[in-house]
C-alpha cells in the first residue's frame, strides 16, 4: 500500500504537535534538579535488546500480519496519526496465526511509515512500557515486527474506538452522562498506576483520541510513543525537549520542557472540560476566545449560574447538575497552577463519587 494510504502527519483532529522529534524517551534524562547517585537514582536503563526481549509479548513475522490484515486492506483501516496507519486484522486466538476475517481474534495492528513523524524510538518506547505495564485501563500490547524496514504493533482491538471519535467525529449518538463519568474514571485510573508505579511514568500526550474504548466502554489509554519515565528519589522533576499536543500540553512544561505528573494532570482537566462540554481543546472553526476551549469555560465556571452553559448541548440536559458542576470544578482544579493540582489518585476518589448507572440519564 505505499506510504500507508494518503498517510497525514496531523491526526484528522486537527491537532497540532507542539514538538519538535523525540530524543532518549525512555532512557537517562538530559537534566535533573538535583544529581543522583546509584542509591536513589532510576535503574540502569534497559537496552533495546532488552526491550524487546519481553516474554510477555510475541514476535510477529510481517508477512503474518500482512495476511491478517489482507495486505493492510484500506476496507481494515481504523485510522492514522504520526505514527502511520492502524488496520484491524484477524488472527486465531490461541496460535496466533493469521486467519480469515470475522474468525478468531480481532486486533488492531499498528503499522510505521517510514519516514514519519513519529520513527523507531517511538515506536521502542511502545514496546519498552506497554511490555512491561499491564493494568486493565491501558491497552493491551499482544506482540510486534521489527523485520527490515517494518515496524508494527499488534493490540487488542477496541470495538468502541476513541472517545475522540465519539466527542467530535460520526458517531450518530452522543455519548450519555453516565458514560461520560466512566469514561474519565477509566482514564484517570490508568493515569494514576502510571504515576505510581515503582518506576514512576509520565504518559505526556494524554488528549482524547489517545483514550480507547472496549466494547462496555471502558476507557483504555493507548500510544506510549511519548511516555517518559518520571522521577525518582530527590528529583522534583526530568527535563526534556517539549512534545505533546497544542491544547492539552502543560503551560509550565511548554515553557521549561519540566517535566512532572501534573503536567499529565492538566492534559486530564482538559479532557475533562471536552466530556463536559462536547467541544475541542482547539476549535479551528471557531473565532477569539471560543477557540480555546479552556479559556472560554473560565468564563463561565467562574459562576455557579453560568456553569451550565459550558455542558454539551447534545446531552438535552439528561445529565446531574450536581455531578456536572462538580466535574466543571474538578477540571479547574487540574490546570491550575501545577504545584495546586491534585494527584491522579485523588482525581479517582472524586470521580468515583460522581459515578452513576451507565443508562440513567439516557
Amino acid at each position: 500500500m505505499g506510504n500507508c494510504l494518503n498517510y497525514q502527519a496531523a491526526a484528522s483532529s486537527g491537532s497540532v504537535e507542539v514538538l519538535t522529534p523525540a530524543s532518549s524517551l525512555f532512557f537517562t534524562p538530559t537534566s535533573t534538579t538535583t544529581s543522583i547517585d546509584s542509591g536513589n537514582g532510576r535503574s540502569t536503563p534497559r537496552s533495546e535488546a532488552e526491550i524487546l526481549a519481553s516474554p510477555y509479548l510475541k514476535v510477529f513475522k510481517f508477512d503474518r500480519l500482512r495476511v491478517a490484515t489482507q495486505d493492510f486492506h484500506i476496507d481494515g483501516l481504523l485510522g492514522e496519526g504520526g505514527f502511520g496507519c492502524v488496520f484491524k486484522g484477524w488472527l486465531h486466538q490461541l496460535t496466533l496465526r493469521a486467519t480469515k476475517p470475522g474468525k478468531g481474534m480481532a486486533v488492531a495492528v499498528k503499522k510505521l511509515v517510514p519516514h514519519g513523524t513519529q520513527g523507531h524510538e517511538e515506536w521502542l518506547s511502545e514496546v519498552n512500557y506497554l511490555g512491561q505495564l499491564h493494568h486493565p485501563n491501558l491497552v493491551k500490547l499482544i506482540g510486534y515486527c521489527q523485520e527490515g524496514e517494518h515496524r508494527l504493533l499488534v493490540y487488542e482491538y477496541m470495538p468502541r474506538g476513541s472517545l475522540e471519535s465519539h466527542l467530535f467525529g460520526t458517531w450518530p449518538q452522543p455519548l450519555p452522562w453516565g458514560v461520560r463519568v466512566k469514561v474519565a474514571i477509566g482514564a484517570a485510573r490508568g493515569l494514576a498506576f502510571l504515576h505510581e508505579s515503582e518506576q514512576p511514568v509520565i504518559y505526556r500526550d494524554f488528549k482524547a483520541s489517545n483514550i480507547l474504548l472496549d466494547m462496555d466502554f471502558n476507557a483504555k489509554l493507548s500510544d506510549f510513543g511519548l511516555a517518559r519515565a518520571g522521577p525518582t528519589g530527590d528529583q522534583t522533576h526530568v527535563s526534556t525537549r517539549v512534545m505533546g499536543t497544542q491544547g492539552y500540553a502543560a503551560p509550565e512544561y511548554i515553557q521549561t520542557g519540566r517535566l512532572t505528573t501534573k503536567c499529565d494532570v492538566f492534559s486530564f482537566g482538559v479532557v475533562l472540560l471536552e466530556l463536559l462540554s462536547g467541544r475541542r481543546a482547539i476549535d479551528g472553526t471557531k473565532v477569539g476566545i471560543e477557540r480555546n476551549l479552556l479559556a472560554w469555560a473560565r468564563l463561565y465556571i467562574s459562576s455557579t449560574r453560568r456553569l451550565f452553559r459550558i455542558v454539551d448541548p447534545r446531552l438535552h440536559g439528561r445529565f446531574s447538575q450536581k455531578g456536572a458542576y462538580m466535574m466543571a470544578l474538578l477540571a479547574m482544579q487540574c490546570v491550575g497552577e501545577a504545584s495546586q493540582r491534585p494527584s491522579m489518585s485523588e482525581v479517582v476518589v472524586i470521580l468515583e463519587r460522581l459515578s452513576v448507572p451507565t443508562d440513567k440519564y439516557k
